[in-house]
């Protein structure tokens, strides 16, 4: 079944529609008028698998869609464009470009944390490129994989888009097919196994995988301030974000003042969502009782109430958290937060170091000598100076890892090029012809030597 369907959508790029620039903006046209139509029943879907409320939702799944739709209708005339390369004085008479093409079909598998938005913006990329695509969605939100399978099938027909709804099963099998592109947006012990179907096939594959995000406090930083940014960016969504900060390394000279700070803010922040039951919900049963068992790697300095019942845990603060533990053993992914003290930048570094390269890296300090440091000397996907997430909302950034925490980048222009083959052409003069390539001996050599100094 699904090998007929990789050979319609095949079958359709091959055609050619799909590279006309028109056809592309009316794609995404469609995709955008799509998500208004449909963005009530998708909103309420939410809520009942994650219990995320419409204002959060729209901010954090909606909103952001629109605004990459936006920047591509805005800018895919200039994306598609090929573009002029230098020909060096050996070439002669020719002229050189980088042309985009459609990978073909590109298959996306997407997470449940952000259903919505980590569904469709590949999906973005991949119809700015002229790609068809097989969309196959988390099974652990369920209301949300159906509602997004139904206004997709009214909205595209299957030789453009699809949505396979399925289980891991379902994955395996699509991932054994010869997609031309593959991305996933999951948890590295997947990225493992899509990479190495991927390579079967030699596909192309972008991996946005995850790992244990630090965020570093300086004795120079602001401390209110960086306190609410960082509850913020953590407690969000219930720590089920996957460049939340993973764990904090603050300053020994401010821990005691920034730790009061960070456990006001919290509670001001999410307190009351806490109370009311309007905050996320853990996705399932499984992720809550592995969340649960962290609560005993450290103190409870603010939170740790728990309702089986609900999936519920409130925004926790850890200290006193050894560093062996199994809290940092892989990432968290829940609304849980160890902060450790520091002595020194250098042991802050190295303790960095001692983990895979993370997805994000966040530093609060008015120090620019400290920010620079950090920055520079450790290796992370993406970050924030003084703030955290923000800069995965801006769409003229590349979104990626390094390392265990992915391959490849997307948003913006990027999305383009992820989902584009790039060409490389020379056309050459038949108006004359240079004869040294064809001569051997001395003429030729001291040519050839001339050029490549």
């Amino acid at each position: 079944m699904y090998e007929t369907l990789l050979a319609v959508q095949k079958e359709h790029v091959f055609t050619g529609a799909t590279k006309a620039v028109a056809y592309r903006k009316q794609q995404l046209q469609k995709l955008k008028t799509m998500l208004q139509t449909y963005e009530k029943e998708l909103l309420s879907a939410l809520r009942a698998d994650l219990n995320k409320q419409e204002p959060e939702a729209r901010m954090v799944e909606m909103a952001f869609l629109h605004q990459e739709i936006d920047l591509a209708l805005e800018s895919i005339d200039e994306w598609v464009k090929p573009m002029k390369v230098k020909t060096p004085t050996s070439h002669t008479g020719s002229k050189s470009w980088v042309a985009t093409e459609p990978y073909g079909s590109v298959l996306i598998i997407s997470p449940w944390n952000y259903p919505i938005q980590l569904t469709f913006a590949p999906l973005i990329g991949a119809l700015a490129a002229g790609n068809a695509a097989v969309l196959k969605p988390s099974e652990l939100t369920p209301r949300t994989s159906s509602i997004m399978a139904a206004a997709v099938r009214a909205t595209f027909p299957k030789e453009l888009v699809t949505v396979v709804e399925g289980d891991a099963k379902t994955a395996e099998t699509l991932l054994n097919l010869p997609f031309d592109s593959i991305f996933f947006t999951g948890s590295a012990a997947v990225g493992k196994i899509v990479l190495e179907k991927a390579a079967k096939h030699m596909t192309p594959c972008t991996l946005e995988l995850g790992g244990k995000s630090p965020v570093i406090v300086d004795g120079e930083a602001k401390l209110k301030l960086a306190a609410k940014r960082i509850a913020w960016g953590k407690f969000l969504n219930a720590g089920q974000t996957c460049i939340a900060p993973d764990y904090a390394l603050v300053d020994e000279d401010v821990y005691e003042p920034f730790l009061e700070q960070l456990k006001t803010q919290t509670y001001t922040l999410f307190s009351d969502k806490t109370k009311e039951g309007t905050y996320t919900q853990i996705v399932n049963d499984k992720h809550f009782e592995r969340l649960r068992r962290y609560l005993d790697n450290g103190h409870i300095a603010l939170g740790g109430q728990i309702s089986p019942q609900a999936r519920l845990i409130s925004p926790t603060i850890l200290t006193n958290v050894p560093w062996d533990a199994p809290i940092m053993q892989e990432e968290i992914f829940g609304p849980i937060l160890p902060v450790f003290r520091y002595k020194t930048p250098a042991e802050a570094i190295q303790k960095v170091r001692s983990l895979p390269n993370p997805l994000a890296l966040y530093v609060f300090s008015e120090n620019e000598r400290v920010q620079r440091l950090f920055t520079e000397q450790l290796s992370f996907g993406g970050g924030c100076i003084n703030d955290t997430l923000m800069h995965a909302a801006n769409p003229y950034l590349p979104f990626g890892g390094k390392g265990a925490s992915g391959i490849g980048a997307y948003h913006g222009y990027e999305s383009f090029r992820t989902f584009s083959h790039q060409k490389s052409l020379l056309k050459q003069s038949t108006t004359f012809d240079v004869p040294f390539r064809y001569k051997q001996g001395k003429i030729a050599n001291t040519f050839i030597r001339n050029i490549c100094k």
